[in-house]
């Protein structure tokens, strides 16, 4: 199967949870995503279960982090039953989100919305340099930058099954 290999600058924003008939979505996905046992030192490991367009595809990955916000992604189409096996290495809760992908002003946002939230999702921006400027639709309500926070990681969030703005204790 086709591997490929890039250098990843992405930044994260928690959100208000959108009203995603009023964004120009080009794209969207159902997404199973699934942590794997990890490799060695700062690299991860997941398979995805991609539904778009009523087609259904698996994906293996394997990220090497440099800092934060940028990553060596190593990416390749899997067949369902390399899928199923790589499942038996499995750890944590998968992730149940979709994606949706638009633009906005030349650059390509994706907007994850979490199966478990309906106040917050995570607006995600590839970018070319680390410190390229971000100009956000006015039609979203950015709450903070979370690129560097661990607890809205994808892992995380599914471990958690909440936002940790959704975990606080309510009186």
């Amino acid at each position: 199967m086709k591997k490929t290999e890039h250098l990843e600058i992405e930044r994260k924003f928690l959100v208000e949870y959108p009203d995603t008939d009023i964004l120009d979505v080009r794209r969207s996905a159902s997404i199973l995503q699934t942590y794997l046992s990890n490799g060695e030192g700062d690299s991860q490991r997941r398979v995805r279960r991609i539904i778009e367009n009523g087609f259904i595809t698996y994906k293996y990955t394997e990220k090497h982090f440099c800092s934060a916000s940028v990553r060596v992604e190593n990416e390749r189409t899997i067949s369902a039953d390399e899928y199923a096996e790589l499942l038996k290495q499995s750890k944590g809760v998968p992730v149940d989100k979709t994606r949706y992908a638009f633009d906005y002003m030349g650059q390509m946002f994706e907007l994850d919305c979490y199966s478990f939230s309906d106040r917050f999702a995570i607006l995600e921006l590839e970018l070319l340099r680390e410190k390229q400027r971000i100009l956000f639709p006015d039609n979203i309500n950015v709450l903070r930058e979370v690129t560097s926070d661990h607890a809205y990681s994808n892992a995380a969030l599914a471990d958690a099954g909440a936002f940790p703005d959704e975990r606080k204790v309510e009186c």
